[in-house]
């Protein structure tokens, strides 16, 4: 077995159809467990998880002091029943947390595929599937494993595959069978399939897989195009056969999944941390008191030796210090009470409860409430710094609308009244009418009038305009029934831009490699397809070139306005000034651009051309360098016809949700898998990426010198100009002060190949303070690891409170890592919100998940923190006072029963109800005043020094409490002349008067009263009473004498005007200081918005004025973002059409050079761009080939 895992780490062998082959191997069968427990192991990966909190722990040894009975004054039950109930409430909280995961599991394990067993297809659950089997996938079916593709219902052995759940991309991806295989699609063929896969280890890299296929003498190349990963989605294609090679745990998603994660929160953390400083202070006390009762004894006590013996194990007085000290470490344990810890559960259970049953955080259109699926975290909500987000479905929809349009010089989009006023399109604006048209879209909307009739009146710019959206493009048309088309987009871009024409009256209804047939007007026009100059990303646009009916020669161009306009006759000078115009309007609304241009062409310069491109096509070195002068010599001397916006609508409220976390101090960072254009395109419209930032720098080095140096490079631009800027007096501050003090904004932006660079250990440190040195940051074309990985450098070395936000199964890992995960219910499946700590529907919600809900939660939990050691320090250290006037022996100051209610009765209603209901200021100024979530960050409520503060006080109110009525007592009479002199009659009033100015002090304490709170909070000090009264009645102690000893006791004391008069001096004394300092200070923030929130009671709740701000620069979004490289000579090939559509009447000369481009796009390896200097000015589409063509299904 050990040999055979070394072996594993080198290469994997697997044979097809051979079971007993490949599990000499033992490799990982296909069931995924993402649970944390099991029936065997939940007991004690529970138990150790909760006693890491070291109160737990604490509590522990306390129980076990306490049952020994010569050290114990207390029972041993008052500790181990609330220890069980804390340790049975978390566990249940977990267990049931850890069975939906396990449902889950479940529910993905027992999904049913087709699996090739004994000569036969039979159903069988995933969690069986094993590596090696042969697999039949239906269409529409998610992959069960990490299979190599056979072969497919498709011509060629092509398949079309889904990718949401591994990169969050919607769009439609292509994979190809090898040839070899391409023809196994019968039974009988595939039992006789015997090759063996010889390929890498499992591994985490979902773009790469490297292995060769051995089967009949022969060896054959595989690559990622050859393979189907878990999580992919079978689209377009009625059926495919595949062969396991990873499966379960071992296959890619699982692998970039990550493990789920104890999560503990700063102020668990903070409390571990002073917990054992008050374990420590309970020792010194106890050794104080402990040395105190030896010296007591030896001077002292030793004169009652006749009537007050020591017992047995008492031999010296230093012996009995010994025990005096255990003693004392037992009664003064309630400085950290384990009531502390159930009330801390309960508030978090509260809190939790407050999310999901927000109705502002509900999602009407999909019902989907928001979701606390975590207890432990609410708190931390309100600290979070650093948010990682994903795009697509998180920022974005992905969904693209045709929105504008400038033609021949004239724009077209935008809506105006009466008055000549452009008008605010909304939900209500009226959509022109497209009934003209039988073979419109009926989803597509349009609300300006004039371009329809402009189409109607035959405007020929406006007509030739539709003309090239409906001819050039890659997109293929499938009509399942008349009149119903359905379009296969590369990109959705594509998609949106052929969908408008087709709604036009320009509708493309077929193609084959060698025409295209649209109905322009009703009327089918079939036009002949001559060549397509395809996209790249140097080339930034595509043409085609067309024969009409009328026979003439065309070339329709579209693609990066500043391409385009670089190739444009003289006498398209004019249109191209007003053309730059409308493209400014357009980029100034973050709407993506297209120019689009034509070309008349001539005859014999045509063939002349054509055969140039067919030797060039055929060379074998510089290849492409010649096709690119080809092209270059064809497409120049365009005329332009006008340009295109489209839309890539964002979620409802993300630019305005952006902006109000950005006001409170959030850095909002993008993690996204899709292209840097489209990145850099979404952060314009969401406000994150602004003309006016000083800088974006964007790092796309291909070597780690390369990174490096651009890394370097951008963070002493930035620190040089800042420091110039700066006084000479701040040149040497240290780099962490300098980040603060950064005025101008910069942004960065990294590529994924560079990122991988980035965060090598050597890089690690320079990439993160430049990153930090930045307002906006935005990570393109990252795997679902490396998000994880930038989240842990950020947690690992800022010490920062980190969320990662995201909606599919590409989010979960940095879900995972983050501090706080938050899964997006999106249309990507269900993965990112069953990893998540919160869900909801909308990114918009996050804004109310932390400004209020979580600034609520920490501003509660921190006042219930401060206040409660507050009140059990003033409650635990009058023992430490009385223990000098009791010579040291451990006797308590209270009744038995006081200290037992205290915590539990007394005292716990109203600091719940503090910690539950309490609130500084409403949601709607929460909202209105985003720096009110500042103190959160810089951990201002509740820290090492709040805690000393508040210990301070507890010390100096049990110094009062104590010492006021002893020192009253000394001097003072009974009204019938006899001394206060007992013990029990001092215990009452010092304990009344504990509870009196404990009550007063949580009033003072509390900013927003409810009902509730007055009921607790003055209910408490009555129900004292109440239950001091009759635990000291005649009654009670006729039932049980020997454990109610005060009796009478509260009847008498509290009879005495002189011990009223003691309670209010005490009170007042205690409560005056606090007071004196509350007041004292100038207001904060929160008091001052306090202030207007009651000055504005009477008016209604304003709207938070955040207005999306207008972009107004020539930076302009390019062409098709998604698109990709060589996907126009599949098409040209006919390789991706069905057989029955192509044609077989194009000569062989065009036969060959259609396979010599097929041959170019199949073999072709993904090239990565560098982005020029240039194209940081003016964002174009540079960018890499990733992949395979992608397309988008548009109807």
């Amino acid at each position: 077995m050990t040999l055979c895992s070394l072996y594993l780490e080198k290469e994997r062998h697997v044979k097809a159809n051979a079971r007993d082959y490949n599990d000499k191997f033992s490799y990982a069968d296909n069931y995924i467990k993402t649970s944390k427990y099991n029936i065997f192991t939940f007991l004690p990966i529970n138990l150790f998880e909760q006693f890491q909190r070291v109160a737990n722990a604490y509590f522990l040894v306390l129980l076990i002091l306490q049952l020994i009975p010569e050290i114990s004054s207390l029972s041993w039950f008052t500790t181990i029943v609330p220890l069980v109930l804390v340790l049975v409430i978390t566990a249940v909280k977990d267990a049931t947390d850890d069975y939906f995961r396990y449902k889950s599991d479940q529910q993905v394990n027992n999904r049913q595929s087709q699996v090739l067993i004994s000569g036969s297809l039979q159903n069988e659950k995933w969690m069986n599937i094993r590596v090696g089997d042969i697999i039949k996938l239906e269409n529409n079916q998610f992959v069960a494993a990490d299979i190599l593709l056979l072969s497919s219902s498709e011509p060629y052995g092509l398949c079309y595959i889904e990718t949401a759940e591994l990169d969050g991309e919607t769009n439609l991806k292509v994979r190809q069978a090898l040839t070899v295989t391409s023809d196994l699609g019968d039974i009988s063929k595939l039992i006789d399939f015997d090759g063996e896969v010889i390929c890498e280890p499992p591994n985490n890299k979902l773009d790469k897989f490297t292995g060769t296929l051995y089967w009949r003498d022969n060896k054959y190349p595989l690559d990622n195009e050859k393979m189907l990963l878990r999580g992919c989605v079978l689209r377009n294609t009625e059926w495919c056969f595949g062969m396991v090679i990873f499966a379960g745990l071992q296959t890619k998603l699982m692998q970039n999944c990550g493990r789920t994660k104890f999560k503990m929160t700063n102020i668990d953390k903070l409390m571990n941390t002073l917990v054992l400083w008050i374990f420590a202070f309970l020792i010194s006390m106890g050794i104080i008191l402990a040395i105190g009762n030896t010296i007591w004894e030896t001077q002292t006590g030793i004169n009652f030796q006749v009537f007050l013996p020591w017992d047995n194990l008492q031999s010296s007085a230093v012996f009995s210090g010994f025990l005096t000290f255990w003693s004392y470490v037992i009664i003064l344990n309630t400085v950290v009470p384990i009531s502390l810890y159930i009330s801390v559960e309960i508030l978090r259970l509260g809190h939790s409860y407050f999310i999901n049953w927000d109705w502002n955080m509900y999602h009407s259109q999909t019902n989907t409430a928001a979701v606390a699926r975590t207890t432990t975290l609410n708190e931390e909500l309100g600290q979070v710094e650093f948010i990682f987000s994903d795009k697509t479905g998180t920022l974005t929809q992905n969904i693209m609308v045709f929105s504008k349009c400038s033609i021949n010089g004239h724009t077209y989009g935008d809506v105006y009244d009466e008055f000549d006023q452009k008008v605010e399109i909304t939900e209500k604006t009226a959509c022109v009418d497209f009934s003209f048209n039988p073979l419109c879209d009926k989803k597509f909307k349009f609300y300006d009038g004039s371009l329809v009739e402009a189409v109607k009146l035959e405007d020929p710019a406006v007509q030739e305009f539709f003309r090239l959206l409906a001819l050039c493009h890659t997109v293929m048309p499938e009509e399942k029934r008349e009149g119903h088309l359905v379009y296969q987009a590369q990109s959705p871009d594509e998609g949106a831009l052929v969908t408008a024409a087709r709604n036009f009256g320009f509708v493309f209804r077929a193609r084959t490699p060698e025409t295209i047939t649209l109905y322009e007007m009703g009327r089918a026009v079939t036009y002949q397809l001559l060549a397509i100059l395809d996209f790249n990303n140097v080339r930034k646009r595509m043409s085609v070139i067309v024969r009409n009916p009328q026979g003439q020669l065309k070339l329709y161009s579209k693609g990066a306005d500043t391409i385009i306009f670089d190739r444009l006759d003289p006498s398209s000078e004019d249109l191209m000034y007003t053309t730059s115009e409308h493209l400014n309007e357009f980029a100034g609304e973050g709407l993506r651009t297209l120019a689009l241009a034509y070309k008349d062409l001539d005859e014999h310069y045509f063939e002349v051309w054509m055969k140039k491109l067919l030797f060039a096509s055929t060379v074998i070195e510089n290849r492409e360098e010649q096709l690119a002068d080809i092209y270059e010599e064809i497409e120049q001397g365009l005329k332009l016809l006008g340009a295109t916006a489209i839309e890539d609508k964002l979620q409802e409220g993300v630019p305005e949700t952006i902006a109000c976390l950005n006001l409170a101090d959030i850095k909002i960072w993008v993690l996204t898998g899709d292209k840097l254009e489209t990145a850099m395109n979404i952060g314009y419209s969401c406000n994150m990426l602004r003309n006016d930032m000083n800088e974006v720098f964007v790092i796309s080095g291909h070597t780690l010198l390369e990174v490096q140096q651009e890394l370097r490079s951008a963070k002493e631009h930035i620190i040089s100009l800042s420091r110039v800027s700066s006084a000479a007096g701040d040149a040497d501050k240290t780099d962490d002060v300098f980040e603060e003090t950064i005025i101008a904004e910069y942004a960065l932006v990294i590529n994924g190949h560079s990122l991988a660079h980035a965060l090598e250990p050597q890089l690690e440190h320079v990439l993160l303070e430049l990153a930090c040195l930045c307002k906006t940051v935005i990570c393109c074309r990252v795997t679902p690891l490396q998000k994880a990985q930038v989240v842990d450098l950020v947690k690992k070395h800022k010490r920062a409170i980190t969320l990662a936000i995201g909606d599919g199964a590409n989010d979960v890992s940095m879900i995972k890592t983050a501090h706080i995960g938050v899964g997006i219910s999106g249309q990507e499946g269900m993965q990112a919100v069953l990893a998540s700590d919160y869900s909801f529907a909308q990114f918009r919600y996050l804004q109310r998940l932390l400004l209020v809900h979580g600034r609520w939660s920490y501003f509660r939990m921190c006042n219930f923190l401060c206040y409660f050691f507050y009140k059990n320090f003033s409650f635990t250290l009058v023992h430490f006072w009385y223990g000098f006037f009791c010579g040291f022996s451990a006797q308590t100051v209270y009744d038995q029963w006081f200290i037992t209610l205290y915590n539990i009765v007394y005292t716990s209603l109203p600091v719940l109800g503090m910690g539950l209901f309490d609130q500084d200021v409403n949601d709607q100024n929460s909202l209105r005043y985003p720096s009110l979530y500042k103190p959160g960050q810089q951990n201002l409520l509740f820290n090492k020094n709040q805690f000393f503060l508040y210990t301070l006080q507890g010390l100096g109110t049990s110094f009062l409490v104590f010492f006021i009525p002893y020192g009253a007592f000394s001097v003072i009479v009974k009204e019938d002349g006899s001394s206060f002199s007992d013990h029990q009659t001092f215990a009452v009033t010092v304990a009344t008067s504990l509870v009196i100015v404990v009550s007063v002090q949580i009033g003072l304490e509390t900013h927003y009263w409810t009902t509730i709170n007055h009921l607790f909070i003055w209910g408490s000090p009555t129900a004292y009473f109440a239950i001091l009264f009759t635990l000291q009645s005649n009654g009670i102690f006729a039932l049980v004498p020997t454990n109610f000893p005060f009796i009478g006791t509260a009847r008498n004391c509290l009879s005495e005007k002189s011990v009223w008069l003691v309670i209010l001096l005490t009170t007042v004394v205690c409560v005056v200081p606090i007071l004196v300092v509350t007041f004292l200070p100038p207001l904060a923030l929160f008091q001052q918005v306090r202030h207007l929130q009651q000055s504005r009671k009477k008016q209604g709740p304003q709207e938070q004025n955040l207005r999306r701000v207008r972009r107004t620069s020539s930076r302009r979004s390019a062409y098709a973002f998604s698109h990709q490289q060589g996907y126009g000579e599949l098409i040209t090939s006919g390789k991706n059409m069905r057989m029955s559509t192509v044609s077989t009447a194009h000569s062989p000369e065009r036969t060959a050079h259609n396979s010599n481009w097929v041959g170019n796009v199949l073999k072709r390896k993904n090239e990565v761009s560098c982005i020029s200097d240039e194209s940081i000015e003016a964002p174009e589409s540079s960018n890499r080939a990733i992949q395979t063509p992608k397309l988008q299904p548009t109807e």
